[in-house]
């Protein structure tokens, strides 16, 4: 075998070493956290009001559900928009373009203790919002904007640029090919970067400390979002920083794990029918 050989063999080890030390770290963590918390997992924990006795997960659930629909609702139509604008109306290699993807970058990088900050202090505070779950909302909208946009655009990019011309050649227009063509053929990346904003958002602590607090009620009446509300990660953090529910604060962590791998499943389920009936 030649040294360039050698070098190709080296190289693929590497990979497939690097692989099974990923999925080992993965499945090792997912195993124990089901192997902690599952054995907790008792009715109780499912009581529609929370106490101190039950330390029931049913109200920070019904704030996370309620939390990341009212997000995605704000962030993923802004966030599809802007992508569209760059992609596919925007002059190339236009100066504003560039502005907005290294603004985009920027934000993408920034703590999420910094936008838990900035929540305080504008949402909270300037426009006397309280902590409330609207904050919150407002606040991991903004979180996960750079992220719907830059996956969005990626995979209007990925588009064959064939489907424009054919489009164009059968006498379509630019509003009715990039919404009735590229939009479609782009779903499932676009509908992976909403997989992946709802997990940073159900996943997020730090920021929504700062501006949807910790009350373990389910927010009601006619002002319902100025209200406080507690998610399933501050719910989890909550208990496990107190010390004396750290079974509960496992389970709590296995039944968020299982949200999350549902809402990844229907996902994938919703992109094949999409798919499907595209004709692809």
């Amino acid at each position: 075998m030649s040294r360039k050989d050698y070098l190709s063999v080296l190289l693929s080890l590497l990979v497939k070493v690097s692989a099974c030390i990923t999925f080992s770290v993965l499945f090792f963590i997912v195993g124990f956290i089901f192997y902690k918390g599952i054995p907790h997992i008792s009715a109780d924990l499912f009581a529609w009001e929370y106490n101190s006795d039950n330390v029931s997960l049913t109200p920070a659930l019904i704030n996370t559900l309620l939390m990341v629909f009212l997000a995605l609702m704000l962030s993923v139509p802004v966030g599809v928009s802007a992508a569209v604008y760059l992609t596919e109306y925007a002059k190339k290699r236009s100066r504003l373009v560039e502005i907005i993807r290294i603004t985009t970058e920027t934000l993408s990088g920034i703590p999420s203790i910094v936008y838990g900050l900035f929540g305080f202090l504008f949402f909270v505070t300037v426009l006397k919002w309280g902590i409330s779950l609207i904050s919150g909302v407002f606040t991991v909208s903004i979180m996960v904007l750079p992220l719907i946009m830059r996956t969005t655009e990626e995979a209007l990019k990925a588009v064959p640029e064939l489907y424009r011309e054919g489009s164009y050649g059968l006498g379509a227009g630019k509003f009715r090919t990039v919404f009735s063509i590229i939009i479609p053929a782009a779903f499932p990346g676009i509908l992976s970067g909403i997989i992946l904003a709802v997990g940073r958002i159900v996943g997020e602590t730090a920021a929504l400390i700062y501006t949807s607090g910790t009350v373990a009620e389910i927010p009601s009446g006619k002002d319902f979002l100025f209200d406080s509300a507690r998610t399933l990660s501050l719910h989890m953090y909550t208990l496990s920083s107190e010390g004396l529910y750290t079974n509960q604060a496992y389970a709590t962590a296995a039944v968020l794990l299982v949200i999350v791998l549902l809402i990844n499943r229907l996902s994938e389920k919703l992109a094949k029918r999409i798919m499907k009936g595209n004709g692809k």
